[in-house]
C-alpha cells in the first residue's frame, strides 16, 4: 500500500509525534542517530559565515550539530510542523526557524551556500519538485547533503524489528499507526543509487557517499 503523504497527512502526524519523537529516535536508533548525523554533517567542512537552509528541520538536530561545527554559520530551519518547530526552537534559542514547504521555498535563486535535509525528504509529497527547488536556492557550487535511510536489506528489516517493538514498549504513549507509517515510507523509498540518479537528473554531481548500520542509513553529498 502507497503511502499518503499529502502535506496535510504528514504535518498531521509530525505534529502528533512531536513530544516524544527524540525519546522514540533515541531508543529505535539505539542512540545512533545524533552520533550518524554529526559524522555526516562534519563531512560538508562548512566554511566560516556561510548560509545555511535545513529544510525538514523536524526537533532541530541538524541546526543543533551544525551550530557546534561551525557557529559561525548562519542558519534557518524550516518544516510544515509548527509542534516540531517549537521543540526545535526550544533547542536552538538563538537560531530562526520557520514553517514552509520545500516544494515553494520563498527563497531566492542563488542563495545558499548548503542546503542540508536528515530524515525528511523521505515524507515529501512531491519529491521531484523538492529537489528542483533545493537546486535553484543553492549557489553554484553549493552543497547540498541528503541523510536518509539506505538500502533494503538485512540492516532495514533490523529497524522495522526495532520500530514494532518501540510502539509496544517505549512507545505505547503514542500512536501506533504514525510509526507505522515510518516503516511503510522508509520501505517505499528508493535506495541511495536510485536516489542519487534522480539528484543528478535535476544537475547535481554526487560529491561523497558513506552507509552506516549495514547499509540500513546513508548519505549522500551532492554539488551544484
Amino acid at each position: 500500500m502507497t503511502c499518503d503523504k499529502t502535506p496535510q497527512k504528514i504535518t498531521k502526524i509530525f505534529d502528533e509525534i512531536s513530544g516524544y519523537y527524540d525519546k522514540m529516535n533515541n531508543f529505535i536508533s539505539l542512540g545512533t542517530h545524533y552520533f550518524i548525523k554529526k559524522i555526516a554533517l562534519k563531512s560538508l567542512k562548512i566554511k566560516q559565515n556561510s548560509y545555511i537552509l535545513d529544510i525538514c528541520c523536524g526537533t532541530g538536530d541538524f541546526t543543533q550539530i551544525i551550530d557546534k561545527i561551525e557557529p559561525r554559520a548562519k542558519v534557518i530551519g524550516l518544516d510544515n510542523s509548527v509542534e516540531m518547530l517549537k521543540l526545535a526552537k526550544q533547542k536552538n534559542p538563538q537560531k530562526v526557524f520557520m514553517q514552509g514547504d520545500c516544494t515553494e521555498l520563498k527563497f531566492k535563486d542563488n542563495e545558499f551556500d548548503y542546503v542540508t535535509v536528515g530524515f525528511g525528504l523521505r515524507n515529501v509529497e512531491n519529491r521531484y519538485k523538492a529537489i528542483s527547488e533545493i537546486y535553484r536556492t543553492l549557489k553554484t557550487g553549493g552543497k547540498f547533503i541528503h541523510l536518509d535511510f539506505g538500502k533494503h536489506g538485512f540492516g532495514g528489516k533490523i529497524f522495522d524489528i526495532i520500530v514494532l517493538f518501540a510502539i509496544n514498549t517505549v512507545g505505547r504513549c503514542c500512536k501506533a499507526d504514525n510509526y507505522k507509517y515510518l516503516i511503510r515510507s522508509k520501505n517505499e523509498y528508493p535506495e541511495p543509487q536510485e536516489l542519487i540518479k534522480e539528484f543528478e537528473t535535476h544537475g547535481f554531481k554526487l560529491v561523497k557517499r558513506r552507509d552506516f548500520l549495514f547499509g540500513a542509513v546513508s548519505y549522500q553529498i551532492l554539488e551544484k
